[in-house]
């Protein structure tokens, strides 16, 4: 069957898609590409706070989102019909996986905003959407669902696995060597390439580290950062733009730091909040396992490697998938399951009651 993934990230650099071909549990990318959002359009998702906007930009959005997959279609000369399927996570603007008070009840929810019946409409796919609602309604935090995927991907019967996620927001997922489900452990280990692309706004990422690398680590300020409350949490947890957002970036900013030494910081609370979590929950001597924009970050990558000596790092390339889809990718499958009626969230990483059928779907 071939499906479609579509995802937008925390990172808010653009639209990714990737179509596969799926047979038997076996996964075949067949084209990747990515749609940069316009200056203007990340700018307005950035400051969505009024009803009106966040509704306009829903719409918005799923115009964009077809006209992403009807262009990749097109450069990859993959015939648009021959797409069955497609799995849109849609743009997070808003996701509180703990439960906090409000009138009178503890709430838990999640927004991802971009309308799937647009993209159904304008493409003719079958559209699988909302993936995090029901992960939540079952107790579950709504987050990580990648682990679902990484444990079709890389699990082994010798080797221990760690997939790491390097996004707006780092992810791992921990796979002992013939792990079952339930023995899979996973979590945002906290910010990934968030805080450093907001730092150096408007050039929106660091290229290669070059600007951390020009800078110094200011280790009051590391440490100060490191005892933050979230990197204490026992998994399962997940955080995002709520936390390690705009009102953080501020509170580094009016510290008033050099930016260099600011950037060299925050890319070093990535490394280490990321290596710590991997040295505490993954087995000695695993494979990690890297994805994301963050793998292209050289300087990022050499600091993570001289972090976790004894482990083996390596990048998602290295198994076939491109670094950067791979959550583009995991849609795709997640989307897959749901036509097959599999329950795809995994509880041990979510923390939900039960394995639930993840998605909502819109007919072609």
């Amino acid at each position: 069957m071939r499906v479609c993934g579509v995802m937008s990230g925390t990172s808010l650099d653009g639209i990714d898609v990737a179509i596969v071909d799926i047979d038997r549990g076996r996964v075949r990318p067949v084209v990747v590409r990515t749609t940069p959002y316009a200056a203007a359009v990340r700018k307005e998702i950035l400051g969505a706070s009024d009803v009106a906007t966040i509704s306009r930009l829903h719409v918005l959005l799923g115009e964009l989102y077809a006209e992403a997959i009807q262009e990749t279609c097109r450069r990859g000369r993959v015939p648009l019909a021959s797409v069955k399927l497609c799995g849109m996570h849609g743009q997070t603007i808003f996701h509180e996986g703990t439960p906090a008070k409000f009138l009178g009840r503890a709430v838990a929810s999640t927004l991802q905003i971009g309308d799937p019946a647009v993209v159904a409409e304008r493409t003719g796919i079958r559209t699988i959407s909302n993936f995090r609602e029901r992960d939540i309604a079952a107790g579950g935090k709504g987050a990580p669902l990648v682990p679902y995927v990484d444990y079709m991907l890389f699990r082994d019967a010798r080797i221990p696995r760690v997939a790491l996620n390097i996004g707006g927001i780092a992810n791992i997922t921990v796979i002992p060597a013939r792990a079952k489900p339930e023995q899979v452990i996973a979590f945002d280990t906290g910010p990934g390439n968030m805080v450093i692309d907001a730092l150096v706004s408007p050039a929106r990422y660091d290229r290669d580290g070059r600007i951390a690398s020009r800078g110094a680590v200011n280790d009051i300020l590391l440490q100060g950062l490191l005892r933050d409350r979230y990197f204490k949490l026992m998994p399962p947890k997940t955080t995002g733009r709520e936390q390690f957002g705009q009102s953080f970036v501020e509170e580094l900013l009016a510290t008033r730091i050099p930016i260099l030494d600011l950037v060299a910081t925050a890319t070093e609370l990535t490394v280490r909040s990321i290596a710590e979590a991997i040295q505490k929950h993954a087995p000695k001597k695993s494979e990690v396992i890297a994805s994301g924009g963050g793998v292209h970050n050289r300087y990022l990558m050499a600091r993570l490697a001289a972090l976790l000596p004894g482990f083996r790092l390596t990048t998602s390339a290295a198994f076939g998938i491109d670094p950067g889809a791979k959550e583009a990718i995991a849609f795709a499958l997640l989307a897959h399951a749901f036509h097959a009626r599999k329950p795809a969230n995994l509880p041990s990483a979510t923390g939900a009651r039960r394995a639930v059928l993840l998605g909502r779907d819109t007919p072609a």
